[in-house]
């Protein structure tokens, strides 16, 4: 299986510096593409991750903003977003992943075994595990918290799809913006 790094994120809830940061660090770890589990909401906020060049694979989220938008987008010659719907499916590194916002989701589908990666954002707090499936085996279930700050401080995953190893990590904040945005609503 060829070695590949990916940076996993959500819930960036229009926080542009936030997200690039996160980016930015992921890039110089190693990632070569971003997944952005949802609650992107203006789709302008996905224009900062153009520089790092990296394709970002996108969904929705209950937040849904302008799907419209976030079509044409990712419609425009050069753009290195990739948007999904509400949910994906995709294939990196060899590896078979799903994105989507809900947890409950998330859960349901990792325990399919269709998959060797679940990725799902929507409660602001990061969450690495694996689940028994029907197929015998384990699936790596993936939430990275909030790249957005709401409600918790900013983090995201990166992750290694050779060996599946996963860590979370604390976006490094710029001086110029706070780490922690208070909570806009309730995620129980």
């Amino acid at each position: 299986m060829p070695e590949m790094k990916i940076c996993i994120l959500s819930d960036s809830h229009d926080n542009r510096q936030l997200m690039a940061a996160a980016v930015a660090d992921a890039k110089t770890r190693g990632a070569e593409a971003v997944l952005h589990c949802g609650d992107v909401v203006a789709p302008t906020t996905l224009r900062i991750l153009q520089k790092f060049e990296l394709p970002v694979h996108v969904i929705h989220g209950n937040n849904t903003g302008d799907m419209y938008s976030m079509t044409r987008l990712a419609a425009e010659p050069g753009s290195v977003v990739r948007y999904h719907g509400q949910d994906a499916g995709i294939t990196l590194g060899g590896r078979h992943i799903f994105i989507v916002h809900y947890p409950h989701y998330a859960k349901a589908m990792a325990c399919t075994g269709d998959y060797d990666l679940v990725c799902c954002g929507h409660e602001h707090k990061p969450e690495l595990l694996q689940l028994a499936n029907v197929k015998g085996g384990q699936t790596w279930l993936v939430n990275p918290g909030t790249v957005g700050g709401v409600g918790h401080a900013p983090t995201y995953v990166m992750a290694d799809l050779d060996g599946m190893h996963f860590e979370t990590l604390p976006v490094p904040v710029p001086a110029t913006v706070p780490s922690e945005q208070p909570r806009v609503t309730p995620h129980v």
